[in-house]
């Protein structure tokens, strides 16, 4: 039989056994604070000193940030319009399984579509956006709106010239409505 002592049988001190030796504890130094463990930066890291003066995310995770938005609210969105779909079109003879095979596929089939749409349109965004900023070597509401008006004519361009205007004109409005409100809520609302 195993001696209790050393595997912790007994409630007596187990930090030295009957000769008076200390006894190996292996989780004896495991309860240091992380904070002393790991010195970690609590600020962003730059490679450059020049990238720390910047207050706004670099190209890359502009594009990243926006495409990853739109696709999700876009499969969000999508799919609660594939579920109001599937509950309509569902049959008094249904059973379960079939009513939830109905939902699954509707939800994931619009869900699809619709985010797509949506990542695409962030993509477009964040591309025109961020070549605004580089092209004019400022960062305002000017490239936000362009980047709108842009993003819609490109979006609907295979459409045609006029239904292109058209979602360019719509979607400069709707930026410049979200600039705007942006303001707004600086201005009036504290955070």
């Amino acid at each position: 039989m195993a001696d209790p002592r050393t595997y912790g049988g007994d409630d007596a001190d187990r930090s030295q056994d009957s000769s008076g030796r200390r006894l190996y504890n292996p989780y004896h130094d495991l309860q240091i604070p992380h904070r002393t463990l790991y010195d970690l930066p609590t600020s962003p890291e730059f490679l450059f000193q020049e990238e720390s003066l910047a207050e706004r995310r670099s190209w890359g995770e502009n594009l990243t940030y926006y495409t990853g938005i739109g696709y999700l609210a876009g499969s969000a969105s999508g799919a609660s319009l594939g579920l109001r779909h599937a509950l309509r079109s569902a049959e008094p003879g249904d059973t379960t399984k079939i009513r939830i095979n109905r939902i699954l596929n509707s939800c994931g089939q619009d869900g699809r579509r619709i985010g797509n749409r949506f990542g695409v349109i962030g993509l477009l965004y964040a591309g025109l956006e961020s070549g605004m900023v580089a092209a004019r070597d400022k960062d305002d509401w000017v490239n936000s709106v362009v980047a709108g008006l842009g993003t819609g004519a490109l979006f609907k361009a295979a459409n045609g010239p006029r239904s292109a205007a058209v979602a360019g004109a719509i979607g400069g409005l709707m930026v410049g409505a979200a600039v705007a409100g942006k303001q707004v809520m600086k201005r009036y609302v504290p955070i």
